[in-house]
């Protein structure tokens, strides 16, 4: 058929933007992730208080660290550091985030829904799957494939 070799040839060519498209995945979830762990940060407190009266356990504990595991995925997706590894407990928070706040909304984002965490954890499952590609610290420090 004709269309079979015009087809491999433009995947092959759509391959070479593999890495540029982690990367600018990687910087759309550190922007993403950027305010609300900001938000934390600026009154972790409140966020503590918040938490308890929905029933997360240990508020104050999980208030810190889910600002500290946003505001850490922020800088190591940014850099393209440690990317995979940072994208497990990301979509630990996730989870936390739809099952205890968004779930009752249902799917959609304009009802709070859980359409934009979900859609997180599948940029982030995408990371852990691909890596970060060739414009990252782990590509220069660990030689991981792009």
């Amino acid at each position: 058929m004709a269309l079979t070799p015009l087809y491999i040839g433009f995947s092959r060519a759509s391959g070479y933007f593999k890495s540029l498209s982690l990367f600018f995945l990687r910087l759309i979830l550190a922007y993403g992730f950027y305010e609300p762990a900001m938000m934390k940060w600026n009154d972790i407190s409140a966020v503590a208080e918040w938490f308890g009266s929905i029933g997360i356990p240990f508020p104050t504990l999980n208030a810190y660290m889910a600002a500290a595991t946003e505001l850490t995925g922020v800088v190591l997706l940014t850099l393209g550091f440690l990317t995979r590894l940072i994208s497990l407990p990301l979509i630990v928070v996730m989870v936390v985030a739809i099952v205890t706040v968004h779930l009752p909304h249902g799917f959609s984002a304009g009802n709070n829904g859980f359409e934009i965490p979900l859609y997180y954890m599948i940029m982030l499952f995408a990371l852990v799957a691909h890596g970060p590609g060739r414009f990252s610290l782990d590509r220069l420090l660990f030689k991981e494939d792009a």
